[in-house]
């Protein structure tokens, strides 16, 4: 009887320590996830921030483009608008209008020599550029994270732990095929 209690206990044991190890390592997941999401989320705040600055620094030499501008101040509102909500789906399509409403601005800059060769316009471009090729990348990072986050918790034995604790599966950020295509502004005043 003492042999079947002491294969008992260490039954108990090692499944409660491999419980634990599967749901520290969910925990784990989780939090990576997360961090990613802010690592995104910090930057489409900066470009938030930097957009209002172009749409005005275009203002002043763009007279009839009006509606390219009003195309990314309402695109840049619905970004935040999903960003606040964390609606990953409702992002990327407000994601896909913005940058479609930066392509058509970058574009039309052609016809303003002035703006184009603005010092501040400049700067924005470059900073708009440098804050959208961080997006690409870290968008990456992040659909990297919810992967292992959403097998992980499909898999057998962690979906018992995910279950039981009601982790759950987190949306990839994915843009269209239009979208996918990177912005190259450098090409656009090139």
């Amino acid at each position: 009887m003492d042999v079947a209690i002491y294969i008992f206990l260490v039954t108990i044991i090692l499944v409660t320590s491999y419980s634990i190890m599967i749901y520290n390592r969910l925990v784990d997941i989780k939090h990576t996830v997360s961090q990613a999401w802010s690592n995104i989320d910090i930057l489409l705040k900066q470009r938030h921030d930097e957009l209002p600055k172009l749409v005005d620094t275009c203002k002043q030499y763009m007279g009839f483009e009006q509606d390219t501008l009003k195309q990314i101040i309402a695109a840049r509102s619905q970004v935040a608008i999903a960003r606040d909500a964390g609606d990953i789906g409702a992002l990327g399509t407000a994601e896909n209008m913005l940058r479609v409403g930066l392509g058509n601005l970058f574009a039309v800059v052609e016809d303003y020599p002035e703006l184009k060769a603005s010092e501040k316009f400049q700067h924005l471009q470059t900073r708009i550029t440098h804050l959208e090729n961080g997006i690409a990348d870290r968008r990456e990072y992040y659909n990297d994270a919810v992967k292992i986050n959403n097998v992980r918790i499909e898999q057998f034995p962690e979906v018992i732990i995910a279950k039981s604790f009601k982790f759950k599966a987190r949306d990839l950020l994915e843009f269209n095929a239009y979208e996918q295509q990177d912005i190259n502004i450098s090409k656009l005043f090139g």
